[in-house]
């Protein structure tokens, strides 16, 4: 689905009025052209593009591509799809603008062509906007304003890139939308980023389910036992109390507060803590 709300189009790029330097439409031969090396668009579906030779080859390029003049050659400003068609579809030449541009003004053009023509995947958009505002020192809000879009639009985009490699390869795949991305960038770590995105990915897990999910807390470690050393003196005592009553014993606690056990195993046992008892009354 393509960007909405450009409010800088490609249209307003190649006015008269915006580049009064724009010369004729001229047929320049495939050989002599380039393709642009800050095009934003990093893969093209062979699918798409074999369609897309199909009908040149029915009804010839309908629209010229953009080239800039370097060094003798011509480098592709905007229009690299259509110029790979034209070679898969066996044309020699194709129809193009050439104009005077610097590297920015041709990262700006290929961006914006890409964005309203051939809709980029969030994680291409999200670096070439980021590759516009390092390579032309732009804010934010100068981008925004560029490209017509609000700036918490630009930012929420922009975040996609701090996403981990794995993430990112699976939006730019097409199995997680921005939607995803932008839930995952509010989560802070890593790996829960990723199992959270792979569950999304194998449950079909909707925008909204994976916000909940994500805003679940996890439930907190149990906590290790503590286990409370007895007092030194209890050693003693129960050695003591052991040799005198001849039953097992048992003491725990503290020195202030606690608990004495004496177990019995045999009737024997039982007569000798009696007889030991009456002793004490005597």
């Amino acid at each position: 689905m393509k960007p909405k709300g450009l409010g800088r189009g490609l249209d307003a790029l190649l006015s008269e009025n915006a580049l009064p330097n724009v010369s004729q439409i001229h047929e320049i031969p495939l050989t002599e052209i380039d393709p642009n090396r800050e095009q934003p668009r990093k893969s093209f579906d062979p699918v798409t593009l074999r369609q897309l030779a199909d009908s040149i080859e029915q009804s010839g390029i309908l629209q010229p591509i953009i080239v800039c003049p370097i060094q003798g050659r011509y480098r592709i400003v905007a229009g690299e799809r259509r110029w790979r068609a034209a070679r898969l579809a066996g044309l020699t030449s194709i129809p193009a603008i050439i104009r005077e541009a610097d590297a920015i003004g041709r990262m700006e053009l290929a961006l914006i062509e890409n964005l309203q023509r051939e809709d980029l995947n969030p994680v291409e958009e999200a670096s070439a906007i980021r590759a516009l505002m390092d390579e032309c020192g732009l804010t934010q809000e100068s981008v925004s304003q560029r490209l017509g879009r609000s700036r918490p639009s630009i930012a929420n985009l922009l975040r996609i890139l701090a996403l981990p490699q794995q993430i990112q390869e699976w939006v730019a795949q097409g199995a997680l939308t921005a939607g995803h991305a932008r839930t995952l960038a509010g989560v802070g770590d890593a790996a829960k980023q990723i199992d959270l995105a792979q569950r999304a990915i194998d449950e079909g897990w909707s925008v909204r389910t994976l916000e909940q999910e994500a805003a679940k807390k996890e439930a907190p470690p149990p906590r290790p036992a503590v286990i409370k050393t007895p007092p030194p003196e209890f050693e003693r005592l129960t050695s003591n109390a052991r040799e005198a009553f001849g039953m097992r014993v048992a003491i725990s606690g503290t020195l202030k507060r606690g608990r004495i056990v004496l177990r019995y195993d045999n009737p024997e046992e039982l007569d000798r803590f009696y007889t030991v008892l009456e002793g004490l009354r005597e």
